[in-house]
């Protein structure tokens, strides 16, 4: 299996992307710590993992929390003894406004959150994944870091581009100690927040009419190339972003 032995802390593991990845990577062999401030959700994904005879552990996690992370990656070496793949998947979209609408206290919560998150997880995975000999880290940005910029909230965009970026630098920084980092950049796809923000048939053609493949994307899509950064057929790959956005950058 191409994650065996592997243990994987994942952030916002109780639903949607994240739970996918938890869902598969215990598949594939992993030991999954999933992370997330819902925690009878999350404890519900775990219990269904391991009652399939895979290896799971749910942890309650902020990600706004430096104390939190520390727990959780604590939590992680003293149950599977090391920490091999972190996915940095915890995030939240800004309801729709234009740049003069956007109040301060909107504009530092999506920051926070999206940005202030992953640079705490990356913080305290660094030093132990270091100590065993490396690992592998994947952010989950957004086609919106990239373009389609006439369309896009511009806290959102700004804070993955912020991920962006971020990924590159750890990238840089860590590659000496075999410590990989890329980003993912997802664009429209069929999850339950799609779905509310386009609940009918006829807002989700329009939606879809930026898309050339002219559909939403599967969470499988997404996990597809999530395990590819986090597995190692991925050696050789550090800074880099795949985009998995049915063609949107090009519309």
């Amino acid at each position: 299996m191409k994650l065996l032995g592997k243990t994987a802390l994942i952030t916002g593991g109780a639903r949607s992307i994240g739970e996918a990845t938890a869902r598969e990577f215990a598949l594939l062999g992993a030991h999954v710590v999933l992370a997330d401030v819902l925690e009878t959700e999350g404890q519900k994904v775990v219990d269904e993992i391991c009652a399939t005879g895979a290896s799971a552990t749910f942890v309650a996690l902020d990600v706004l929390s430096e104390d939190a992370w520390i727990e959780a990656i604590t939590r992680t070496i003293s149950t599977y003894g090391k920490l091999d793949i972190l996915i940095n998947n915890a995030g939240i979209v800004s309801a729709p406004a234009s740049i003069e609408e956007r109040t301060g206290e909107e504009w530092d919560r999506v920051m926070a959150i999206n940005v202030k998150g992953v640079f705490l997880g990356v913080k305290h995975a660094i030093p132990v994944m270091r100590l065993s000999g490396g690992g592998a880290i994947v952010n989950i940005s957004s086609m919106r870091a990239l373009g389609q910029f006439r369309t896009t909230d511009a806290a959102y965009a700004a804070s993955k581009g912020a991920v962006t970026v971020l990924s590159k630098v750890i990238a840089g920084q860590c590659a000496k100690d075999s410590i990989r980092c890329n980003s993912i950049h997802p664009g429209p796809i069929d999850t339950a927040m799609l779905r509310a923000a386009f609940p009918d048939a006829q807002s989700m053609q329009q939606r879809m009419q930026r898309v050339p493949l002219g559909r939403p994307g599967a969470l499988s899509d997404i996990v597809a190339g999530i395990l590819y950064f986090a597995s190692d057929d991925a050696a050789y790959t550090t800074g880099a972003e795949l985009v998995i956005d049915g063609g949107a950058l090009v519309y």
